[in-house]
């Protein structure tokens, strides 16, 4: 079993910055990939970035491309995304996921955690 806890969310101004982190325990995490994904009310969950199990795999989306950046410290088991220069289309509930496969698609992620609201006034 893993659990997942993520934190770092809050309100931001446009432009702004925070760093989300996703604390993971239970199993050893530095074999799995780690995505993040977003879903902001009335839409659909979205792939948002993912890290490979070393950190030296990267994808993300194109709209978080230039501003995301997606990190991890298997030393403490912890995945981050800096998030910079944030858009109001960016407000979402931001959730952490692990899984065994390098994939973007939320259904090859095994465990989930409940997720951090970031908003971003205009």
């Amino acid at each position: 079993q893993v659990q997942l806890v993520e934190s770092g969310g809050g309100l931001v101004q446009a432009g702004g910055s925070l760093r989300l982190s996703c604390a993971a325990s239970g199993r050893t995490f530095q074999y799995y990939t780690v995505g993040w994904f977003r879903q902001a009310p009335g839409k659909e969950r979205e792939f948002v970035a993912v890290i490979s199990g070393g950190g030296d795999s990267t994808i993300y989306a194109d709209s978080v491309k230039g501003r995301l950046t997606i990190s991890r410290d298997n030393a403490k088991n912890t995945v981050y995304l800096q998030m910079n220069s944030l858009k109001p289309e960016d407000t979402a509930v931001y959730y952490c996921a692990t899984g065994p496969k390098f994939r973007t698609t939320a259904h090859t992620m095994n465990y989930w955690g409940k997720g951090t609201l970031v908003t971003v006034s205009s």
